[in-house]
């Protein structure tokens, strides 16, 4: 125990506690975070960057990114210093892999590459890759591979401040503030959706991640550092979840972020597929469909993008056979299946930690090895299970910080008839809840600590290796998993929890 407090581990949850820490201030009408850079999709760069929080519009976009690099470049170097570290030398070369990450990050979110089917009319496109903002991650992998492949002296300068793990997890202990913020606006909703859309997910993970697992170890011979991320990657979210389960069995921090760069680019094809495919086959069963993306695009943002376009094709076709639904239920439904699937992260760590130090590491002859089970546990996960209990603890005693409460409609007023002509004032959209706004800006942080680590592992990842190891045969298995098993799987799943289960019609038809 007193080991842990001298850690990376250690230093990632002080990291993420500070982040979410300074979320929580609009709670008390206090915005210490606004000022962190976010990146939009983009086509003219001048509109690549600005504050989180119109609090802090005047700083711009660029002062915004000083303002970021700043918290970070001091935050992380006194704690580099706190574990025996030469805090100038990682200075310098943090500031290099920064600006270098960073670029990655805001070339990813370009409209051309970035904007999934809904967003395009909005950034004046007409066609995009549609591989969303998280392109950035991938473009950040293929930098540090270019660099740590072409020029290796290059890498090794970088050592200092390529530390994968330590940013990986601090971005994962920031995201467990978002979830409970998401699980907690999610539970003031009907019922019917949450209680089935965590039972689809359950019975669905449970059966994805053996059947990965098989196939990944039996037919395609990878050792269980491989078919583990791959299965946890499937199964849950690519990025989060497979580095979470590589953390948990030991494995090479490579290995899930190969894994998750492979997910982000087979959700765009199922981001083109699934929609149409349930416009065609489900159109009576929307609340089917929804669920269905859910259960089966694999990263936050393809799968609420996916949800989006599946209600607005589903919606369309609905109407023309005169069933008018209330909007937002699919999207809804979709979204609450999803973060569901993404808490699962932290109770598969346990499970896994004790599997492997139980039955497949377990020495001859020990009993069952609690302190090597202990030992074997990401302690960061630890600061993802509390910063999610805490943020849907606040979110579930006031409700009010999480959920707009919906317009209410009044009826319509006499205007005298020399008013006629004077044109109402705009109505303003509704303010963004406190909490949520506050989780809206630490999630800038742990993107870029995901970024950062697509970056540092790319630097000292030897692609000839990789390869070697079986990158082809990973896309393979993936391939065949996922068209082979896993959105048919879904499918039934969805079909089981969701058949004949409808949204509300829209009050035009007299629904409720």
């Amino acid at each position: 125990m007193k080991s842990w407090f001298r850690t990376e581990d250690t230093l990632a949850v002080v990291l993420g506690f500070l982040i979410v820490g300074l979320g929580l201030t609009p709670l008390v009408g206090v915005d210490l975070l606004g000022w962190a850079v976010a990146v939009k999709e983009w086509v003219d760069p001048a509109k690549a960057l600005a504050p989180a929080s119109g609090t802090y519009a005047a700083l711009t976009g660029l002062g915004s990114l000083g303002a970021t690099y700043a918290f970070l470049l001091v935050a992380l170097s006194v704690g580099i210093a706190t574990l025996g570290g030469k805090p100038g030398q990682f200075a310098v070369r943090f500031t290099v892999l920064f600006a270098l990450a960073f670029a990655c990050w805001t070339a990813g979110h370009y409209g051309y590459i970035a904007a999934t089917p809904d967003k395009q009319k909005a950034l004046g496109v007409e066609w995009s890759l549609g591989l969303t903002g998280e392109a950035g991650y991938l473009l950040a992998l293929v930098g540090g591979l270019l660099i740590g492949n072409l020029s290796p002296r290059t890498a090794e300068w970088f050592k200092t401040a390529s530390r994968s793990e330590l940013y990986i997890k601090t971005g994962i202990v920031i995201y467990g503030a978002g979830l409970g913020v998401k699980a907690a606006e999610e539970s003031s909703r009907a019922g019917v959706v949450l209680f089935r859309g965590l039972a689809a997910i359950v019975e669905a993970y449970l059966i994805y991640w053996a059947l990965v697992y098989f196939v990944a170890r039996k037919f395609f011979k990878f050792s269980r550092e491989w078919a583990a991320p791959l299965a946890s990657g499937i199964s849950i979210c690519g990025v989060s979840a497979a580095i979470t389960t590589g953390a948990a069995i030991r494995a090479r921090p490579v290995v899930p972020v190969m894994v998750s760069s492979l997910v982000v680019v087979f959700s765009v094809v199922e981001m083109l597929i699934l929609p149409f495919a349930a416009r065609t086959f489900l159109a009576d069963e929307p609340m089917v469909a929804a669920a269905w993306m859910g259960l089966s695009v694999k990263t936050d943002g393809a799968a609420f993008a996916s949800g989006t376009i599946t209600e607005s094709l589903v919606y369309a076709k609905a109407a023309e056979n005169g069933h008018v639904y209330e909007k937002g239920w699919m999207t809804l439904t979709t979204t609450t299946v999803k973060v569901f699937i993404d808490l699962f992260i932290g109770v598969w760590a346990i499970v896994l930690g004790a599997v492997w130090a139980w039955k497949i590491d377990k020495q001859p002859g020990r009993g069952v090895p609690l302190a090597d089970i202990w030992n074997r546990f990401p302690k960061f996960v630890f600061g993802y299970v509390l910063t999610f209990g805490v943020f849907l603890a606040v979110g579930l005693t006031h409700p009010e910080a999480v959920s707009a409460p919906k317009p209410t409609a009044h009826a319509p007023t006499a205007v005298k008839a020399e008013a006629k002509t004077e044109a109402a004032p705009p109505a303003k959209p509704p303010a963004v809840p406190a909490l949520k706004r506050g989780t809206d800006q630490s999630d800038v942080f742990r993107r870029l600590f995901f970024v950062l680590t697509f970056f540092a592992i790319g630097l000292s990842a030897n692609f000839k290796r990789l390869w070697a190891e079986g990158l082809g045969r990973l896309a393979l298995v993936y391939v065949i998993s996922l068209f082979g098993f896993v959105i048919w799987i879904g499918l039934a799943i969805s079909w089981l929890f969701f058949h004949g289960v409808l949204p509300p019609l829209a009050p035009a038809t007299g629904g409720s």
